[in-house]
Order: C-alpha cells, then structure tokens, then sequence
C-alpha cells in the first residue's frame, strides 16, 4: 500500500480551493490603495464575496491539472463553510493510485476538522485491517505551522475565504462579459503573492512538505473569477506553481452537513506516513 502516495493526493484535495484562502497578510492601508485604484472591480468582488460568505455551503465539481502532461482529474461534492470548512467529495480512484485501498471507480474523500478522511476498502491486515476509513493528520500534508491555517473551524479553505483574499490582490483586471454554462458572467482576473497568504504561506513556503511537491511550488497564485448576475460566483479557476485548479458551482445553500466517520471504523495512519516520509510529529 502506496501510503506515502496516498498522503500526496490529500494535500492535492485539499489544495484545492485553499490556495488563494490568506487574508489579512496586507496592510489595511495596500487594501485601501487597491480599492481605489479599481474601486468598481473590487466592489463587485466585494459583493460577490459577502454573497458567498451568507449562503454558507455550496454542490461543486472541480478539475485539476497536475502540469504533468496527463488528462485533469475530475471531482464532485460538496464544500460547506457555514460552520467552520468541511468538504466531501468523490475522486476517481484510478487517478489518484488507490486502488490498492478501493476497488470502486471512485473514492470518496472527506476533510472535517483539519483531518481528511478516505473511504477505503477494509484490509485483511496491516494498519487498515477490518477499517472503512483512512484518516490523516493536516500536518502530515502542510506540515505543523501549516496545518493550523487549514484547521476546519477557522474556515480557512472554503470558498468563502477564497472569495475573501481578492481584497489583497494585486493586478486586477474586468476582462468583460462571457457565456459560462448558458450564464452571463463577468470575468475577473486577479494575482495574489506571498504577502497576500497571510498564515497560508506557512504551508506554501515549506519546501520540504507535501504540497510543494504536488505544485512545484510557488510563490504566487493567479485567479480567475466568474461572477453571475446574482453576485455569484460561477467558476473559480487558481494557477499554483504548475497546478491549476478549476471549481464550477452548480447550487449554493441547502447541502447536507459534513461529519467525520466513526473512530471505530477509522485507522489514523498519520505517524506511519511521516515516518515513511522522513518526518517527525
């Protein structure tokens, strides 16, 4: 069993939509100079941003391209951040090298307190033995000071958030309207550098850690936003290092709550992966 592997592919679900979830790395006074360089952008985004925040979760489909030459890899579910930042999504196993765990085509993945959580098949021995559920650690993906800008209670990750770290950018631009899914849009495009990460730089900034060896690393991320008639985003597409990641929203509100499975169908794998990858707690 490929548990280092594994652990790389929940640093890529998690990266996913949590690249761009720094706020507050800026001084008031650079958010205030943004503002009134593109004051009507940034209040559209602002809009935007309050508009998400309120309606709190959010059924979505994502693709990621790894930069490695290989077809994107699909996900759906859903992200919720009305109570802290929980996902729960189904991946395709086969992308993601588990099927030493999941003989199913897809495999669904949970993140619920700063923890992910994988639906696995029970092993007849080893660590997963008798188990429905493997779970790591976020230190085991970010690292210590990384995990705690993840934490699911502080929210940090959801789209909310995403949504949120616009007001720190820089280089923003209204590319005008395009037809996205049968719905008028208006296209934004947006660069956040390190200084705009706030604590999320911790987990970026560690070259030693998992994410980076997902992205390559880098030191800023490009954003391109869809906003609809009703202030809403509709799509949501981040450049990290060689990794972009594209989130469509296909209905905000109303999704069923997150929870983590039960301890006693869970195996924490968490400290054999570190060892595996050299690390220590």
């Amino acid at each position: 069993m490929k548990l280092r592997h594994t652990a790389a592919w929940a640093g890529f679900t998690a990266v996913t939509m949590v690249a761009a979830s720094g706020c507050g790395g800026q001084s008031v006074k650079h958010a205030a100079e943004a503002v009134d360089d593109t004051g009507a952008i940034m209040a559209a985004l602002a809009r935007a941003t309050d508009r998400t925040e309120a309606l709190g979760s959010a059924e979505v489909s994502m693709t990621t391209d790894l930069g490695n030459g290989k077809a994107p890899i699909p996900m759906q579910g859903t992200y919720s951040w009305g109570d802290g930042f929980a996902y729960d999504v189904e991946m395709d196993t086969k992308a993601a090298q588990m099927q030493d765990v999941q003989d199913a085509p897809t495999i669904r993945m949970l993140f619920v307190n700063g923890d992910y959580y994988y639906d696995v098949d029970p092993q007849p021995s080893g660590p997963l033995k008798g188990k429905e559920w493997m779970k790591l650690d976020g230190s085991v993906v970010f690292g210590e000071k990384g995990a705690q800008a993840f934490d699911g209670n502080a929210g940090g990750g959801s789209p909310s958030a995403t949504m949120r770290s616009l007001k720190y950018a820089q280089n923003v631009e209204d590319l005008g309207e395009q037809t996205l899914g049968g719905q008028r849009t208006t296209h934004y495009r947006a660069v956040i550098d390190a200084s705009g990460m706030g604590r999320f730089k911790d987990a970026y900034g560690d070259k030693d850690n998992l994410v980076n060896s997902i992205t390559g690393g880098g030191t800023s991320i490009d954003m391109d936003v869809w906003v609809d008639a009703k202030d809403l985003p509709v799509r949501i597409k981040q450049v990290i290092g060689k990794m972009t990641v594209t989130m469509d929203f296909r209905k905000f509100g109303a999704t069923t709550d997150v929870k983590a499975p039960p301890s006693a169908q869970t195996a924490d794998v968490s400290d054999l992966i570190k060892q595996g990858a050299g690390k220590r707690g």
